[in-house]
């Protein structure tokens, strides 16, 4: 019989002093994901938060349809549709202050849209035509980030010293279930909680990261569980409720904005379209399961709650297609336009001030851009001898 086995011979050694007590408890989310729409507490809803948020998610739609059309006229080289998530997307937007942060992944134009983007500057690096095609600074909108998960850390490095400089701003990083298989999302996680961030994180479960489905990325009960590991609250909510997303947001925001620090919401909800216009999604999930989402789809759950409650008529539905429809036809119009590119613009937004090696390729680049047109303007002249 080992010391350990005899009977009162262990007594557990107390937690050292840099150990920090933690009741999990409060930390863990619900069982299930939280909900509104359908439920008693729809009714304590204000109305004007519907009616936006109604007009938000129809203007999303059509957002969604017509930028998909765009990659099949060769207008936009890839396009990673938001088609089923729209509620995530719009939430996540509405719920920020002016001088908030959002840092997006490469499937939430849709929330720098409604955040209050131009359209074709959203677009604008998946059509492949510029950098990242907006001014960061301009709307507080972090550029679209393709890497899984690296904008997370920055999301916390900016809420961090947003916190040491006194300054009343949050950061709302947004990922999907696949950039939660990534380590930056569990080195921002940990440094959020370290540091006590300003920052809350938008995991939108969408049931697949590409063709690989949740259940083989992780064993956890959710995602939002993982959140205790980090000492931070998780919340588990229905990603199709545009309400309860937005509600469960607007908590997490407030915390962050009162010192209490960084929060991991993660969001229930399903990719209808294809993972790209580039995939088969076909080859991974069956008709049958996509048709049933369509069931849950976050306009028609808006919709039927609305006009239960008597606050949506033919009228205001006329008017969030005809809004939707001008988006449309200016994106898909000014789309059309063959952009107008300057090579040199390569070297601009790089650096704040261009690196010796920058200044010797710009000076490369315009000698030989002066040459080509020279030799353009010579040829001209020789043919109309």
């Amino acid at each position: 019989m080992t010391v350990l086995e005899q009977p009162g011979s262990y007594h557990p050694a107390p937690p050292p002093s840099w150990r920090p007590r933690v009741d999990p408890a409060p930390l863990l989310p619900d069982a299930e994901p939280y909900r509104i729409l359908g439920t008693p507490a729809a009714r304590d809803a204000d109305p004007s938060l519907l009616r936006r948020l109604h007009a938000e998610l129809v203007r999303g739609r059509r957002y969604n349809t017509q930028a998909t059309a765009l990659t099949r006229q060769g207008r936009l080289a890839v396009y990673p549709s938001s088609t089923g998530q729209e509620a995530c997307e719009v939430a996540a937007a509405l719920v920020l202050e002016d001088q908030d942060w959002l840092f997006p992944s490469y499937r939430d134009t849709l929330a720098a849209v409604a955040r209050g983007l131009d359209p074709v500057q959203a677009l604008t690096l998946l059509r492949g035509d510029w950098h990242t095609g907006y001014d960061p600074y301009e709307h507080r909108v972090a550029p679209l980030c393709t890497p899984l998960a690296t904008q997370l850390p920055h999301a916390v490095g900016l809420a961090h010293a947003a916190r040491l400089k006194g300054d009343d701003v949050v950061a709302l990083a947004m990922v999907g279930d696949g950039g939660t298989s990534e380590g930056d999302f569990h080195e921002a996680l940990n440094f959020a909680a370290v540091w006590h961030a300003p920052v809350v994180f938008l995991v939108q479960n969408n049931g697949f990261a590409i063709s690989v489905p949740l259940a083989k990325q992780t064993a956890a009960p959710s995602i939002a569980h993982k959140a205790v590991g980090y000492g931070m609250p998780g919340r588990l909510v229905d990603g199709n409720d545009a309400v309860a997303v937005h509600q469960v947001l607007s908590e997490a925001m407030r915390r962050a904005r009162s010192g209490g620090g960084p929060t991991l919401v993660e969001a229930v909800t399903y990719r209808i379209e294809a993972h790209t216009n580039a995939d088969d999604a076909t080859r991974y999930r069956s008709d049958s399961e996509v048709e049933e989402w369509r069931e849950h789809d976050p306009i028609t759950l808006m919709e039927r709650e609305m006009r239960e409650q008597g606050l949506l008529h033919d009228a205001v539905v006329e008017a969030a297609r005809d809004s939707a429809e001008r988006l449309a036809a200016d994106l898909r119009a000014r789309m059309n336009q063959d952009p107008l590119l300057d090579p040199m613009d390569l070297f601009a937004h790089v650096y704040a001030e261009r690196t010796a090696q920058l200044r010797e390729q710009a000076e490369q680049l315009r000698a030989e851009l002066d040459a080509a047109e020279d030799e353009q303007a010579g040829s001209e002249g020789e043919g109309g001898q």
